[in-house]
């Protein structure tokens, strides 16, 4: 399966593995599924640090290399996820999580998430 984490997941996979559901940790750590992380899960990470998030206090740049040196592919944001955004129904309010939704759904990758709100949105999302 071809895996996009959402931004806690992602964080918690790098740095705090423990944080992780025993579920989550097997589908994550399988060598048969390809894993991504989203632009916009840096995105997010940069401005909540700078906002002083104790839950944020990751230095980006060297996330991005760790993920990129551990086989996970990036997803960059496209003008097409940005108009999937406009489809979603307004369950979730966190701007970077539904992009995250939107991405998924455009790229067929699923959404590993341990947010319920998130996945109250059903296809392409699966939470751990």
């Amino acid at each position: 399966m071809k895996l996009l984490l959402d931004t806690h997941v992602l964080l918690w996979a790098a740095g705090n593995p423990d944080r992780l559901s025993k579920s989550a940790f097997r589908l994550l750590s399988s060598p048969e599924n390809s894993l991504f992380f989203s632009a916009a899960s840096l995105w997010e990470i940069v401005i909540k640090l700078s906002l002083g998030r104790k839950d944020f206090q990751v230095d980006p740049y060297r996330l991005r290399k760790e993920l990129v040196a551990h086989g996970y592919s990036e997803l960059p944001i496209m003008a097409e996820h940005a108009l999937r955004v406009h489809s979603l129904p307004p369950l979730h309010k966190d701007p970077f999580d539904r992009m995250l939704i939107a991405q998924a759904r455009s790229e067929g990758l699923l959404l590993v998430t341990a947010d319920y709100r998130v996945a109250q949105y059903g296809e392409g999302v699966m939470a751990v």
